[in-house]
């Protein structure tokens, strides 16, 4: 009494016996993995961010889940240049004391990615 041995069908039984044909797995990647649209969120203007555009550096905020790897090909896709190096801040979010307001304010956090291109290229962000 063999518990665990079964029988195989062979293939003739199981179209007798209408089996259905092998249906296609899906992807098990993520739907943000290749969506580069979605990366770059918005150009970063500050009085830094400005400075640094001199030095062919680009600041960007970017999704919570992107990596540089992704960033790179973003900047690729939009903007037609190859960037050299990929940096990424994580700003955590804060609560503190606001003086005016006398309550407790929240901080929102970004994450916010740092391109440097070659010294030809350059990106219009206007």
């Amino acid at each position: 009494m063999a518990l665990f041995s079964r029988t195989k069908k062979t293939t003739a039984e199981s179209k007798v016996e209408g089996a259905s044909p092998k249906v296609a797995t899906p992807s098990r990647a993520l739907p943000t993995d290749r969506n580069l649209a979605l990366v770059l969120q918005a150009p970063r203007i500050t009085e830094k961010s400005v400075s640094l555009g001199d030095q062919n550096v680009y600041t960007f905020v970017v999704h919570r889940s992107a990596t540089k790897y992704q960033v790179r090909d973003a900047v690729k896709a939009q903007f037609s240049v190859t960037p050299v190096k990929v940096n990424i801040v994580n700003k955590a979010p804060r609560q503190f004391k606001s003086r005016s307001k006398g309550r407790t304010v929240l901080e929102k956090g970004m994450k916010k990615a740092y391109v440097y291109l070659k010294k030809g290229d350059s990106i219009s962000l206007a």
